[in-house]
């Protein structure tokens, strides 16, 4: 993990001042990274998987960016739960409706991120978030449910999203319109252990996790990649951003026994709180991965 005492300096980004490492990925590239230079990186097992994702210069609420963002080396931890479907509509905007494994019971999740290697240098992140229908479907069909239950293709709003650093919080929430803030978040996660802690504004525990690290499977760089869409709001227009993950190491397990998550006193502790979780039925990481994350795109979202 990079040193607290690493020197920083200061670049714009959309009309606001952040501090990123001296020398690192961002201060030295601005998104423009060189995959040569990253596949020389220890921790990277390949640039493959980048190499067929041309960038692109886009507008952005924080100016000219180029996307998608690129994210070398992840790992995540994933904790989805039931609840009933009654609470997780009063925490959603009217316009979106949960994806419902039964009558009454949908999905909820906590999740945890650490960035080792990106374009924007290391940091980790945090989030509460509830399975969504689709937006651009009438009715849901089976196969969608499947698809969500297997993280192949997931469609998401996000209700909290702490992370590490200012230009995280500053492009996710000004250019992606997350509800991002930063905090203390620390997440380790490696073959045999998980473990995650997310500070409230007091300096105590908002969200903790502690769990041993579900057997893993390797992958292929491209046998494996995921999607994930998040809805956000952005100037009252409603938008998609879309997330690829390459998966190169990962396992799951059902209905986890030893799974130690604390719900402490803060925002995400609120957040979750308020969907009144019914059961916890799956624990899922990802130990090596990849990531793309495309800047958001107007959608259409019919009313309801």
């Amino acid at each position: 993990m990079p040193s607290s005492q690493q020197e920083t300096v200061k670049v714009g980004l959309g009309g606001r001042t952040v501090m990123v490492p001296k020398g690192g990925l961002y201060d030295r590239y601005r998104m423009d990274t060189d995959l040569d230079e990253v596949a020389r990186d220890p921790r990277v097992s390949g640039v493959d998987f980048f190499r067929r994702l041309p960038k692109s210069k886009v507008d952005s609420p924080i100016g000219a960016t180029l996307t998608p963002n690129f994210y070398y080396r992840i790992a995540t931890a994933r904790v989805t739960m039931l609840a009933r479907s009654r609470a997780i509509r009063s925490r959603l905007p009217e316009e979106l409706a949960p994806l419902e494994v039964a009558p009454g019971l949908g999905l909820i999740s906590v999740m945890f991120f650490r960035y080792d290697v990106c374009d924007i240098d290391f940091y980790t992140e945090a989030a509460v978030g509830i399975a969504v229908k689709p937006a651009r479907h009438g009715r849901l069909g089976f196969f969608d449910l499947v698809a969500a239950l297997k993280n192949e293709h997931l469609d998401s709003y996000v209700l909290s999203l702490p992370v590490s650093t200012e230009i995280a919080q500053v492009r996710g929430h000004d250019g992606y319109g997350f509800p991002k803030w930063v905090t203390g978040l620390d997440v380790d996660i490696d073959a045999h252990r998980t473990t995650a802690r997310v500070a409230n504004d007091a300096g105590g525990t908002d969200l903790a996790l502690s769990a041993s690290t579900p057997a893993q499977t390797a992958y292929p760089s491209g046998r494996r990649v995921s999607t994930l869409t998040s809805y956000t709001s952005i100037d009252d227009a409603w938008h998609a951003t879309l997330s690829q993950t390459n998966v190169l190491s990962a396992g799951a397990e059902r209905v986890p026994r030893r799974l130690g998550l604390q719900v402490g006193e803060g925002r995400m502790a609120d957040d979750l709180r308020s969907l009144a979780p019914v059961r916890t039925i799956q624990f899922d990481v990802v130990t090596e991965g990849q990531l793309a994350l495309h800047m958001p795109v107007p959608t259409s979202v019919p009313s309801r």
